[in-house]
């Protein structure tokens, strides 16, 4: 066996200077595109395509377009600096599936003023008002850091006065607009940026429509074969002609109905037959059995069969594929604060609705803790009067004024193996703690529906005593923690 090193991420600030028609992504995937059709060696087919790019340009585009190998263009990846960008556009870019992220945190980053101004804007009445608002809230949001850092020292002595900061931090960030600025690193694929640059050429946000043409405009000299169908398509616009016949079939507005939720985190669907199937598929490599008859072996044995499977499972490992069988649905309300947390998890299925006031808005228990929750209902109660007067007159762009505190409603959809990743995340004792609330609830409901599915479902900082109740010893490794 060889392995060769074909390529690999550099910064592109060390290639200034170089004058060569061969530094492409395009070559790779062009010689990949060869090896399945090739007597040649994979390097002697990278060769050929450095010493002819127009040519591997050519060969990429009929590979991919014509014949229908789109994975080739996956061979090909970019690194992009994305800067003040909106939180709200954020929503829009961490949306896709197949592309890794890091985003400026607020949990650990103080964030001076800088927020989004949208051009529907400039020059209206509603622009001064816009500013001022946002210029309040961003006080609002640099007074609680403080107030809340000296309560937490007062409160707690021996708190170090960094984490004392990090945790004003956290809370004092539900004032800040969707229109804070921040910036993202992100890595993506060809094939995955063109299916974002289709997307986002017809995104209702103007801002997430100039981002498309941005990040456009920085490849196609590159890379100019490998995007063909990044242009808008009446069906990325599906969603207007969806929302149209929601109208017509409502023939009202019904969110003046809705009402905020008595439980925020509401159990849709789960497969009764989890344990069953989860419990065969892990038998089904080893057996040479049908599933069906299988199945039958593993009836009232299903316990056995998970334990048996996971007896050296540690916390950083991922569980089982058979996993991926347990589908289960949830109805969340949360803030747009844990939103931020949720989205990342692209793995899972998540359809999120707009922010509704109707939803309400989350308080942090410190805010009140410090005596600040009048004042701060009253910088809601002053964003929620320009959001309604925005939605009248400039209905896409209304959501920027709104802030971390306000909430949404989404569905979301994950098989048992993701949500074990998801608990050992968000219910350990680090995560977020509205989000931490949220994972947690979803860990009582589905250990109550399924305990067999889920008999290790915990956080990070838990699992080694959880393991210990059902293995009768610890595991291996336990996490580190925070010092």
């Amino acid at each position: 066996m060889k392995v060769i090193l074909a390529g690999y991420n550099i910064d592109r600030e060390c290639l200034k200077g170089l004058k060569r028609a061969d530094l492409t992504p395009e070559t790779i995937s062009a010689a990949y595109a060869r090896i399945s059709r090739s007597h040649l060696s994979i390097p002697e087919l990278r060769r050929e395509a450095r010493k002819e790019v127009e040519k591997a340009r050519k060969s990429a585009q009929k590979i991919i377009y014509e014949m229908g190998h789109h994975s080739i263009a996956e061979h090909s990846v970019f690194n992009f600096d994305i800067i003040n960008i909106s939180r709200r556009a954020v929503e829009e870019l961490e949306h896709f599936r197949l592309v890794s992220y890091t985003e400026k945190s607020q949990r650990y980053v103080k964030f001076e003023k800088g927020f989004f101004l949208p051009e529907e804007l400039k020059s209206t009445p509603y622009e001064k008002e816009y500013n001022d608002l946002i210029t309040e809230q961003f006080q609002f949001y640099h007074f609680l850091i403080e107030k809340l850092k000296s309560h937490l020292l007062k409160k707690n002595p021996n708190l170090k006065e960094k984490e004392a900061e990090r945790q004003a931090k956290e809370d004092a960030r539900y004032s800040l607009p969707l229109a804070t600025l921040t910036q993202v690193g992100m890595t993506i694929n060809a094939r995955n940026l063109e299916y974002l640059l289709r997307n986002f050429a017809s995104a209702q946000l103007k801002e997430v429509r100039d981002l498309g043409k941005k990040l456009f405009s920085s490849v196609k000299g590159i890379a100019p074969s490998l995007f063909l169908f990044y242009e808008a398509t009446p069906y990325e616009e599906r969603g207007k002609d969806l929302a149209r016949l929601w109208a017509r079939l409502a023939k009202r507005d019904n969110q003046s109905a809705t009402q905020p939720p008595k439980n925020d985190v509401k159990l849709l669907y789960y497969n009764r037959e989890s344990d069953s199937l989860i419990a065969t598929a892990l038998l089904f490599p080893h057996s040479a059995l049908p599933f069906d008859k299988l199945r039958s072996f593993t009836r009232g044995r299903e316990a056995e069969v998970l334990k048996t499977a996971c007896r050296h499972l540690e916390f950083y490992d991922t569980l089982p594929r058979e996993f991926e069988l347990s589908q289960i649905i949830f109805e969340i309300t949360l803030s747009a604060s844990a939103f931020a947390q949720l989205k990342r998890h692209r793995m899972a299925t998540l359809i999120k609705q707009p922010y509704s006031l109707r939803l309400g808005w989350v308080l942090p228990p410190s805010i009140a803790e410090i005596g600040e929750e009048k004042r701060f209902g009253q910088l809601m109660a002053k964003t929620n009067n320009l959001f309604r007067r925005l939605k009248r007159d400039y209905p896409e762009i209304k959501e920027y004024i709104l802030t971390n505190a306000h909430r949404r409603r989404v569905i979301l959809g994950l098989n048992a193996r993701e949500l074990y990743h998801i608990s050992r995340l968000r219910s350990d004792a680090s995560a977020q703690w509205e989000i931490r609330e949220i994972a947690h609830k979803i860990n009582q409901i589905v250990q109550k529906k399924l305990p067999i599915t889920f008999f290790l479902l915990s956080g990070k900082d838990k699992y080694p005593e959880v393991y210990q109740k059902v293995f009768g010893n610890f595991p291996k490794f336990f996490p580190p923690t925070s010092p």
